[in-house]
């Protein structure tokens, strides 16, 4: 799948990531630390989306990870979302999908939004 996004919508996706680090901090910290693990294991940024927004995930799975880790893997997105605050983070991943998961996941980690304009190719 290729997507693109323009320098606009991938500010207004850091300036919510950033509003989130900012007013809900323990949400948010839950987030990057599954961003890291994602990024860790090698699963793919859009794979983890599609599993935290609940979305089919067949497209994006991890063809070489162990049943083991992945199963490790799916109870730490668990208890992100069993978090109290789990619904604003999935009001910004929700409003900003357009963008892609893999955006999202990298501004969330400090990416410069001008890094990641134009078209990418996620699997």
């Amino acid at each position: 799948m290729i997507t693109q996004s323009n320098y606009t919508e991938l500010k207004n996706a850091q300036l919510a990531i950033e509003n989130l680090h900012a007013t809900k901090p323990s949400i948010y910290k839950k987030f990057i630390n599954i961003v890291k693990l994602t990024r860790q294991l090698h699963c793919g940024y859009q794979y983890m989306g599609t599993v935290i927004m609940d979305e089919n995930t067949s497209d994006f799975y991890p063809k070489s990870q162990d049943d083991y880790v992945m199963s490790i893997y799916h109870r730490e997105i668990e208890k992100l979302k069993t978090d109290e605050k789990f619904s604003e983070l999935k009001q910004v991943l929700k409003k900003y999908k357009q963008v892609s998961y893999v955006n999202i996941s990298k501004l969330a980690l400090g990416e410069n939004p001008k890094e990641l304009v134009g078209p990418i190719l996620i699997h």
